[in-house]
């Protein structure tokens, strides 16, 4: 590869060797390699101060991580060859861990496509890129899915809110194939369907998955509350698994259509209660009725997307949460999710417990759950371990 080298300063190549692969822009050595002189995306070698190469990148000179490492080989380029090969790889894990074709197939640096994220429903695959690099790079990547599956419906969701930081613009495009409104997939040993070219980000949320499954075991013959419901992805699997009645709430009128048409695909669509508006409100509205369910699910946003975001976010939390706790019955059980990364574990536990004692509730944490194997841990970038699950049951207190 005939990469322009980008040089580091003296000793900032320390975090590369010990496995990460982001360069801060006061990593580089803008004497040696002034960033004007990059182009958005432009593919390097990754020079230590020494002079040694150490890796293959992309960068973006406008950006605060400044450089992406995509290999450790210095003159590998991210071509078709390079993406089959990743695709390849990511694909034995998926294969490895689920029986059905229906999951998270590029979870970015963590699959060695930093910027890339791929959704896989069947034979469609829904693209989403976040990175000058990767937009390069894109019709390589559409050119590897073709290789590695064949007959392959292509969808580009480029309209990421990440992307106007990198100079893009946003997107949504049909490449090959067809799209139908609600594409199939199937998670759990339960068929759903999922709004893939209007829905939220790659049209469906494959993390909670094995969350998911646990709930399933919980809620035979129970009466359910899921908040920030979506399309359904944990309410439809509790009527799937045999709760009583079901409740969706969520702000999206669209999502709760979906939601409906779940429920009719389970033959459980007189099971549903679709409720249509503020979660908050809402919850508001339920205990302002003594309503009570059995199992809460409270599965939000991203209430805190930075960390100035903490300390309002974290009210977020804790009032959801409350809310919630005065909806449940004695010995229900509470599943307390939290997308955020800059959340830490332990603060959610303070929150449940703070307010279990305010509600002079005793509660018992049981299980805790993570995101699925479909979006690996880094073990260099904590930033892709985000997803944090509680499972509690809160009884009276004695």
């Amino acid at each position: 590869m005939s990469a322009k080298p980008l040089v580091l300063r003296t000793g900032a190549d320390k975090r590369l060797r010990a496995g990460h692969v982001w360069i801060y822009s006061n990593e580089i050595d803008t004497k040696a390699t002034p960033l004007k002189d990059f182009e958005p995306g432009e593919e390097v070698q990754v020079v230590d101060s020494q002079g040694r190469a150490r890796a293959a990148a992309y960068v973006n000179p406008n950006t605060l991580i400044c450089g992406r490492v995509y290999s450790r080989n210095p003159e590998q380029a991210l071509d078709r060859s390079l993406i089959v090969h990743r695709l390849n790889i990511a694909l034995s894990l998926r294969e490895m861990n689920f029986p059905d074709p229906c999951y998270r197939l590029i979870y970015g640096d963590s699959d060695g496509l930093p910027g890339l994220v791929i959704d896989r429903f069947y034979d469609i695959f829904v693209v989403q890129i976040s990175t000058a690099g990767m937009e390069r790079a894109q019709h390589h990547i559409i050119d590897a899915l073709n290789k590695v599956f064949k007959h392959c419906a292509i969808l580009l969701r480029n309209d990421g809110k990440f992307r106007a930081t990198e100079g893009l613009d946003t997107y949504v495009e049909v490449v090959q194939g067809d799209i139908p409104d609600l594409a199939p997939l199937r998670e759990n040993g339960v068929d759903l369907l999922a709004p893939l070219m209007t829905g939220q980000k790659t049209g469906w949320f494959y993390d909670h998955r094995e969350n998911r499954a646990r709930m399933q075991q919980l809620v035979k013959g129970k009466k359910v509350l899921d908040l920030f419901s979506y399309v359904g992805g944990w309410g439809i699997q509790a009527l799937a698994a045999g709760a009583d009645e079901v409740s969706c709430v969520d702000a999206s009128a669209g999502a709760l259509e979906v939601a409906v048409e779940n429920a009719r695909l389970n033959n459980a669509e007189s099971k549903l209660r679709p409720l249509q508006g503020d979660a908050f409100d809402i919850c508001k509205a339920l205990v302002a009725e003594k309503e009570r369910f059995d199992l809460i699910v409270v599965d939000p946003p991203a209430f805190i997307m930075r960390k100035k975001d903490i300390r309002n976010g974290e009210r977020a939390y804790a009032r959801i949460n409350n809310f919630a706790m005065r909806l449940l019955n004695k010995g229900g059980v509470l599943v307390s999710a939290s997308c955020s990364m800059h959340l830490e574990t332990s603060r959610l536990v303070d929150m449940l417990r703070q307010n279990s004692r305010e509600l002079d509730r005793q509660g018992q944490i049981f299980a805790q759950g993570y995101q699925g194997a479909d979006h690996p841990i880094h073990p260099a970038i904590p930033e892709t371990e985000y997803l944090k699950a509680y499972f509690m049951r809160l009884l009276a207190s004695e």
